[in-house]
């Protein structure tokens, strides 16, 4: 839904389909793509957050949502580049792991975006939040 969403609002999305299983073939893919079509910012959603976290990819600001990071991968920091988005009412990743790795990564506090109901994120007031972001970090 989140990447139709912002092709719907007229950014250009890429959304390579990342390995279910293996963890580390999702990242080289995710990095391939990054490699070819440089964008401008990376979203990641969940365990996608957690693959966006290892990418190499200098600069490009990270925007993650609700990421997995604890369940998926071997780091706990992320680049001063980030925001992210993530509800207090989220079964599946908790909300204090974002805190958390706020915290790891030497981020303020105003880089963790409080919205939605759910893990999902896929309420009106959370997608409006990914791409009034999302336009921010296009527009800086």
């Amino acid at each position: 839904m989140k990447p139709s969403f912002l092709q719907a609002q007229g950014h250009e999305v890429l959304n390579p389909a990342l390995d279910d299983n293996d963890f580390q073939l999702a990242v080289n893919v995710a990095q391939a793509t990054y490699d070819q079509h440089a964008p401008d910012v990376i979203v990641g959603s969940a365990r996608g957050g957690a693959v966006a976290m290892h990418l190499r990819s200098q600069d490009t600001p990270l925007v993650l949502l609700c990421s997995a990071w604890r369940d998926h991968g071997w780091t706990d920091r992320v680049k001063p580049e980030t925001w992210i988005l993530h509800s207090p009412q989220d079964d599946v990743v908790a909300y204090s792991d974002s805190e958390q790795l706020l915290a790891h990564s030497g981020l303020p506090a105003s880089r963790l975006i409080t919205t939605g109901s759910d893990h999902r994120l896929s309420d009106p007031d959370s997608l409006n939040a990914l791409r009034s972001l999302c336009e921010a970090i296009n527009s800086a």
